[in-house]
């Protein structure tokens, strides 16, 4: 249980579904905050929840990044650790967590002020890693992921207080409207939906395999929907979007043979450290929601 000491502005996994409005900035930044967002970007982030920049890395970095993706998926070591995750019927790697402890090369993406920058320049404040890791999306089969609110399972689950957090998604393959792209429902940062359901220990064994706890129902997706729409996220290798942790947002099957593989990074702000799990009976492991708050350098 969180500490009393903390409010819980978000309930969440109780008896029934409640949809509340959100009580935090969606930039806390300021107008004179230094960094590579223009301030027409910035609005657009803060009435949609998201951003799309068409070319963050350019193709040679592209390269490098895809060429550490694939040792990483091939290296049995990497394989066999906890932080990695398989698809349930292929068997195929899904994701590889905390890739910017496991790589260099990683991490001096998390370092990069085109990266960090822009992360800082959203939340008004240093930042530290909460979660990274890559994901692979092979032809023929990959899995999607169902509909949710980043911040729902991380509030819940993890026990960030605020919805204080950026992520980005650097595709390092091209995004076609066929390859299991990102959806995003643009506006629905400004609603937070409380699910319903407790969440059992462990969830995260099977919730990162496929969604359940933490679900939206099909009633509640279809008001969202219809309320603020869907965009779907296309684009050449190097192109990124970064997006609120309270979108409303899922990825479909890949069963093309075009591959879909990106490198994800969730930004917190060093101002908005986890405290005990707002509605889980234990934490996470740290691979996948961080205790350490150390401001990226």
């Amino acid at each position: 249980m969180a500490t009393a000491t903390v409010t819980d502005l978000y309930p969440t996994r109780g008896t029934g579904e409640v949809t509340a409005p959100r009580q935090d900035p969606v930039v806390w930044g300021s107008p004179d905050t230094p960094g590579p967002i223009p301030a027409a970007d910035l609005q657009a982030y803060e009435r949609d929840g998201f951003l799309a920049v068409d070319q963050l890395i350019i193709p040679s970095e592209v390269e490098v990044y895809r060429r550490e993706l694939d040792r990483l998926v091939a290296d049995p070591a990497v394989r066999a650790d906890e932080r990695s995750v398989v698809e349930p019927k292929s068997q195929e790697i899904r994701s590889v967590f905390e890739v910017h402890r496991i790589s260099e090369v990683f991490a001096e993406l998390v370092r990069d002020p085109r990266v960090v920058g822009r992360a800082r320049q959203i939340l008004g404040s240093d930042v530290y890693v909460h979660q990274s890791r890559i994901n692979v999306k092979p032809g023929f089969g990959a899995s999607g992921f169902y509909w949710h609110s980043d911040f729902e399972t991380w509030h819940a689950e993890d026990g960030l207080p605020n919805m204080r957090t950026v992520s980005v998604s650097i595709a390092l393959t091209e995004n076609h409207d066929t390859n299991g792209g990102l959806m995003i429902m643009p506006g629905s940062h400004r609603t937070f939906l409380g699910c319903a359901g407790a969440t059992p220990k462990d969830n995260y064994k099977k919730s990162l395999q496929m969604q359940d706890a933490g679900t939206p129902s099909d009633e509640a997706l279809t008001a969202l929907a219809s309320e603020y729409g869907i965009r779907l996220f296309t684009g050449r290798a190097g192109s990124a979007t970064w997006f609120d942790c309270n979108c409303m947002h899922g990825s479909g099957d890949n069963i093309t043979p075009f591959p879909r593989s990106n490198v994800f990074i969730v930004f917190n702000s060093v101002e908005n450290t986890a405290v005990e799990p707002f509605a889980a009976p234990v934490r996470r492991p740290e691979y996948i929601g961080a205790r350490d708050f150390t401001p990226v350098r």
